[in-house]
């Protein structure tokens, strides 16, 4: 009995006996991080910090996690990707763009990004954006439904725009604007499509009474009206209020909540960029050698821009100059300099107040709406104008990516365009192997070269770009080759640390037609 006990102990000490998993294989054994790191509950929004005041992710998640296998880390990297092909010829000319894939992977629960995709209808071109919210999805949400029919209707002629105005007094139907592509999971919020309908009403009508027969806004006023305009509408609506019990709590949401907004608007040969925030749009262009190389076409709007803190310093009294941007966050909490939403900072302290004293008992208990930002002086401190840019594209201009900052936090710019150009043209498949600087054995590079041809399956495997591209950004080791094993353990995170090491990714890629193109820049169309 005495030897029995005495090796039972031995045992136990050695860590042979896992009581908790080996009795109960059933029970999820969830990724456990080191004390230090280990959340005592669920860990705060990132855009109202409590300690650190700069963003940072734990890169390597040394985690015990589910290895998950193959077919079920492809399950969850395609649940939310869509791809669409557009016709060479619509009818009405021919089209710049062969097509685009677009993708998501939350970090948050639910995620907070949003995506859209349309073809003008009315007009020319095509419309595609990504809309990154914080404290929440309500504002990302209203903008992925809205923001486009803001654009078209900028963009429509004066005439246009009154055959609309007549067909809703007289009860006729309307010509569709859009033609949405999207994802069965992108969905629109039923309950407020008669109030969003009767404020863009209203804007068409102001567009009506301030153009002349023949008149039409360019694209970048089109971009700059429309992009301002939600924003206020989005404002006035949540000071208005509803009867309605729930729209009132919605509107309220929308606009305490915030998001950013990287929107490009494709016609021809012209490309347009209209950004707000902290979304980055980047075209991948095809070199004389093949390889590629990244132009980007937007800025960040965050304290990383001088230019942008320059911006906010300038709009604000002396005395604030060291209080507006503090620990690289607007007034010390927020990391976008530019949203849509987001009234406390944008609001009077008592425009605050009084619309929660007369809002839904769901606000009374919510601290985040409550709260108001330290040195909060001289309001509006954000703003959701955006920063337009225009590129003329050309032959070697061969697709753009559009992404939220949970893609470019995980790749620099010029590795997204390489693995987007080289899963396009299959050049990965012939490259000569490199390491960089990396000093590896023999055994090492039988790896790598293993590596290689697994990588080159997964190009067969995955018919979406975007797709691709989020498998290297979760699943990437030092050498930029996916590594199964990390991208299980970043896959099988649970939601409560998730968001500790990265956050949500929503791309989506866009292929010109460089043919087209090129044929559009000979005849001199604009």
């Amino acid at each position: 009995y005495v030897i029995c006990m005495s090796l039972l102990f031995v045992l136990i000490c050695n860590g042979t006996f896992l009581w908790g998993s080996s009795l109960f294989p059933c029970q999820r054994q969830l990724p456990c991080c080191p004390t230090s790191h280990r959340p005592t509950s669920s860990p705060p929004h990132p855009i109202w910090p409590t300690a650190m005041p700069v963003r940072g992710y734990r890169k390597s998640p040394d985690l015990h996690s589910y290895n998950l296998t193959p077919p079920q880390v492809n399950s969850i990297l395609k649940a939310n990707e869509y791809s669409f092909k557009v016709p060479e010829f619509d009818g009405k000319n021919v089209s710049s763009v062969m097509g685009f894939d677009s993708n998501q992977l939350p970090a948050n629960a639910p995620i907070e990004d949003r995506r859209s995709a349309a073809t003008c209808l009315q007009t020319r071109g095509m419309l595609l954006g990504v809309f990154d919210g914080h404290a929440g999805c309500a504002c990302a949400q209203a903008l992925s439904e809205r923001l486009f029919y803001y654009v078209a209707m900028s963009l429509m002629p004066h005439e246009t725009l009154c055959e609309l105005e007549s067909a809703v007094e007289a009860g006729r139907p309307l010509s569709p604007i859009l033609q949405w592509h999207k994802h069965p999971n992108d969905y629109f919020t039923r309950e407020a499509q008669t109030m969003y309908f009767n404020s863009l009403r209203t804007y068409w009508q102001e567009l009506i009474d301030l153009s002349s027969p023949g008149e039409s806004l360019g694209p970048r006023e089109a971009l700059l009206s429309a992009f301002k305009r939600l924003d206020s509408d989005l404002s006035l609506e949540a000071q208005v209020g509803d009867a309605n019990s729930f729209l009132h709590y919605w509107v309220l949401r929308v606009a305490f909540s915030g998001a950013t907004a990287c929107v490009a608007h494709i016609d021809g040969s012209d490309l347009y960029v209209a950004n707000t925030g902290d979304g980055r749009a980047v075209l991948g262009v095809q070199e004389e050698d093949g390889s590629f190389s990244a132009h980007t076409l937007s800025n960040d709007h965050n304290a990383q821009n001088e230019n942008e803190v320059a911006r906010i310093q300038g709009e604000h009294p002396p005395s604030e100059k060291k209080t507006v941007v503090r620990q690289d966050r607007l007034l010390g909490l927020l990391m976008p300099f530019r949203a849509f939403g987001d009234v406390k900072f944008k609001w009077s302290i008592d425009l605050q107040r009084g619309v929660l004293e007369s809002g839904p008992d769901q606000l009374h208990d919510n601290e985040h709406t409550k709260f108001i930002p330290p040195n909060y002086h001289t309001p509006p401190y954000l703003t959701a104008e955006p920063e337009i840019t225009h590129h003329r594209l050309r032959p070697q201009d061969r697709f753009l990516v559009l992404g939220t900052d949970g893609l470019w936090e995980t790749l620099h710019r010029q590795e997204v365009v390489r693995i987007v150009g080289e899963y396009l043209t299959g050049v990965h498949q012939r490259q000569p192997l490199t390491v960089g600087g990396y000093h590896v054995t023999l055994g090492q590079m039988q790896g790598l070269l293993a590596e290689r041809k697994a990588r080159a399956s997964l190009a067969f495997q995955d018919q979406n770009a975007a797709t691709h591209l989020i498998r290297h950004a979760v699943g990437n080791n030092e050498f930029g080759a996916v590594d199964h094993e990390t991208l299980s353990k970043m896959l099988s995170l649970p939601e409560e640390l998730a968001r500790m090491y990265r956050d949500d990714i929503t791309i989506i890629i866009t292929q010109f037609n460089p043919h087209v193109v090129g044929h559009q820049r000979q005849g001199g169309e604009s």
